[in-house]
């Protein structure tokens, strides 16, 4: 590491000296007024690449700081002409422009009602980006938004799929959450679609993102405004399945130019269910389960920052963000057995009331330092994120014998579990362009994370509860992450572009079960390679080629060995002898304007991390346990657009196809299991009269696998109908989800003794009726992508 760290600061230090100077100028409008806030360009010649940008000063004045060659300047500003300069020969010397006059548009053109559903697509050499801006994003929220971009999927408790796979790195604005799989779905759900500026979805991260990660990463970029004055959005939505639900939202952006505000609240209040039906065949008898669970959540986040402009080239940075969502659950299930002949021969209900709670807050500090105008930049972030969590439960499970009579006394149980998170990373970045558009970049990180978990199981008895040390556990978890990275990339005109990285991670890490003696130590050292190339055949046609190799952490919860129950016959056990996942992934693409024509993807992952069900066929025990998988591989191919059938009429659709293929040992036997599948989806946009847009929405997910079990087929068709109001600044809409209920989790699980059956039902079908304000300034831009140092850290809590 030591070998690293010389290299980035001598790379920082070793800067190549070049002659350079000055380029300024100003812009105006035809009444010589300054245009604060226009945007100014600077382009080489003759490919006309762009290498600089900057926005006008409250002056209307921008200057550049350049190496000799050949310019021009271009600049722009809603509402007015675009304008250049003429072209000049730059030998070093400063240079004062001419002013640049814009004139404002008197014709502007009606704006145009239809707006296509599908986002624009532009395939990077490392990421496909989808502008959610060019979507009519009215009515939804930011999930189902986020549904829309090509290759996500969501699985039966709405966590993001990315390629078929569970191993995507999920951020906002260049970082990780804080939240589980749950408490994301929900926070994005109460978050307005018309909130998102850009998704960026990556399959092959280059170097300067974390390792972490065998899918790839999603990052999901907010809205912000740039423009001075101030804007916001606020939205309010009711909905009903089975039980109500009430959520909104609220946005607000402040800009003066050298200092920029921001606020987000979404909270919400969801009362829901989930209905499992579990059928196992045990040896000659048919076990037969039924758990209805009964939550009622109450969830906020908020966030709270600034930037502050200190000169044109520094910019610092503070962001605070939280999380609370307590939950209130009612859980009930009823087991029974029946022998061979279809008699039942025993059975036990279960009432397990469930209380839980979870508090995250974070703070991020960050400052940015532009060296030079022609993209010379170092970046440093901070972070501190704390966590902490519990759920508490009590369990009444009575025993009945074949004739429906009880046996003995209910057994009345308990069980605590608190956790915390502690999590310290500081990170550094530097970019440095080349002559002849070369690029250098490289960074450091440092995180140091803490967690403490105490898992308390207590039996009720004669003299009061006595703890079952069986089922208790206090766990500590202590882990050091160092790492470095170097990029280097290359532009080879307007066709040809080429990158390529190495990452390096050291990983030092302590797991200590108190409770049971057992301390296991991890020292190791990896490297992670990625590569990128784009080749542009013509100003429509584009491929793209890129692979990387990453690595998977455990989670923190999944190194806990302790066995948490969630009926007298299901539990699920951490183990801390998981080792990290590492995955290989290949990808190429082939876009035609905004249409992703065809994405070929080859995932592997060895020694992947997957629940395996470990069945006592005496006590009827089934308790899963996390464990490596031998390696597993998908082979999958993507093509998604949009197309205007119709002025009024506009589609977006998307086929995916994929190969998965598990090779492992389950209990000491091998296990082989593959599948092909495919899954499909068409939204049809109808723009009609008087402002209202009707939405018809298909999904078809094939029968495919998923770790060691054989997922059955789903369903799903939605319906809505948005009308705006108020110069479209005011929206209403009413959906209806999933009309037919054909969206439920279905699944047979079997190997060695296991041969199990899932039936998972759940809120699926629901009416939602929201509205959509947006004011002030409407005018947003993406937010300031900051990638901070908790990145990779907080997505394992």
């Amino acid at each position: 590491m030591k070998t690293l760290y010389t290299f980035l600061l001598l790379l920082i230090c070793g800067t190549a000296i070049a002659q350079s100077g000055n380029i300024s100028g100003k812009i105006t409008d035809q009444k010589q007024q300054p245009l604060p806030g226009a945007s100014v360009l600077l382009l080489h010649l003759p490919d006309s690449i762009q290498v600089a940008g900057q926005v006008a000063d409250e002056n209307g004045a921008y200057l550049f700081k350049l190496k000799p060659g050949k310019y021009v300047v271009k600049t722009a500003l809603v509402g007015f002409t675009t304008v250049y300069s003429k072209a000049f020969d730059f030998d070093g010397r400063d240079v004062q422009l001419p002013i640049l006059v814009l004139y404002e548009k008197k014709n502007l053109l009606k704006e145009i009602s239809v707006t296509a559903t599908l986002p624009q697509l532009e395939q990077k050499s490392d990421r496909l980006v989808v502008n959610v801006e060019k979507l009519n994003t009215t009515g939804d929220n930011a999930l189902e938004v986020l549904k829309k971009a090509p290759g996500i999927r969501l699985d039966k408790d709405d966590n993001i799929l990315y390629r078929n796979n569970a191993g995507v790195v999920v951020m906002i604005d260049g970082r990780r959450t804080y939240m589980s799989g749950t408490e994301l779905s929900n926070y994005l759900k109460s978050m307005p679609g018309s909130a998102l500026s850009k998704v960026e979805l990556i399959p092959n991260p280059p170097g300067n993102y974390d390792a972490e990660g065998t899918a790839g990463m999603v990052n999901i970029i907010l809205k912000h405004n740039k423009m001075q004055g101030y804007s916001g959005t606020a939205n309010l939505n009711a909905g009903y399945g089975k039980y109500p639900k009430l959520y909104g939202g609220f946005n607000f952006n402040y800009n003066t130019g050298k200092l920029s505000l921001f606020a987000r609240v979404n909270s919400g209040y969801y009362d829901s269910y989930n209905k499992l039906t579990l059928s196992r065949q045990i040896e000659n008898e048919l076990y037969n389960q039924y758990n209805y669970w009964h939550p009622k959540t109450f969830a906020t986040g908020y966030t709270i920052g600034t930037d502050f402009y200190a000169s044109k080239r520094s910019t610092f940075g503070l962001m605070f963000k939280g999380y609370n969502s307590p939950m209130d659950a009612q859980v009930t299930s009823q087991s029974s057995t029946l022998n061979s002949f279809g008699g039942q021969t025993g059975s036990v209900t279960g009432f397990n009331p469930q209380k839980s709670d979870n508090n995250t807050y974070s703070v991020n500090l960050n400052y940015s330092f532009a060296i030079d105008t022609v993209g010379q930049k170092l970046s440093v972030d901070a972070d501190y994120v704390h966590s902490s969590s519990f759920m508490n439960q009590t369990y009444t499970n009575t025993y009945f014998n074949g004739s429906g009579d009880v046996i003995g006394n209910p057994i009345q149980l308990r069980s605590a579990a608190p956790v915390n998170y502690n999590i310290k990373s500081i990170k550094a970045d530097y970019v440095l362009p080349l002559a002849n558009h070369w690029k250098v970049e490289a960074g450091l990180k440092s995180s140091f994370v803490s967690t403490g978990s105490d898992v308390s199981f207590d039996s009720l008895k004669t003299n009061g509860y006595i703890n079952d040390p069986k089922h208790s556990n206090n766990f500590m978890y202590d882990e050091n992450i160092n790492a470095a990275y170097g990029t280097i990339s290359k532009n080879f005109g307007t066709k040809l572009d080429v990158k390529a990285s190495l990452r390096g991670e050291q990983t030092v890490s302590t797991a200590n079960s108190l409770t049971r003696n057992e301390v296991v130590k991890r020292n190791y050292f990896q490297l992670f390679s990625s590569a990128f190339i784009t080749y542009k055949i013509n100003p429509d046609n584009q491929l793209n080629a890129s692979f990387s190799r990453r690595i998977s952490r455990p989670s923190y919860g999944s190194l806990n060995s302790a066995i948490r129950y969630t009926d007298p016959y299901t539990a699920i056990q951490g183990n801390p002898y998981l080792q990290p996942s590492i995955s290989q992934s290949y990808v190429f693409n082939y876009t035609y304007k905004s249409f992703q024509v065809l994405s070929l993807s080859y995932l592997k992952v060895n020694d992947a991390v997957s629940t395996v069900i470990n069945q006592n066929d005496q006590t009827k025990e089934s308790i899963s346990n996390y464990q490596n998988l031998g390696s597993t591989s998908t082979l999958s191919a993507t093509s998604a657009g949009s197309f205007k059938i119709k002025k009024w009429w506009v589609v977006n659709a998307e086929v995916d196809a994929a190969y998965n293929r598990v090779n492992t040992i389950v209990g000491g036997n091998p296990y082989q299991s593959s599948r092909f599948s495919w899954s499909g989806n068409i939204d049809q946009s109808f723009f009609l009269p008087h402002n209202f847009k009707l939405q018809l929405t298909a999904e078809y997910d094939s029968p495919s696998i998923n770790g060691l079990s054989r997922t059955l087929s789903s369903s799903q068709i939605d319906a809505g109908i948005t009308k705006t109001f108020l110069d479209k600044r005011l929206s209403l809409s009413f959906k209806a989800r999933d009309i037919f209920f054909g969206n439920r989790y279905r699944s047979i699980l079997q190997y060695n003794n296991v041969n199990t059956r899932w039936d998972n039902e759940y809120e699926s079908r629901r009416f939602t009726l929201g509205f959509t304000y947006n004011f002030g300034n409407t005018k947003l831009e993406a937010a300031r992508d900051r990638k901070t140092g908790s990145s990779a850290e907080e997505g394992r809590m």
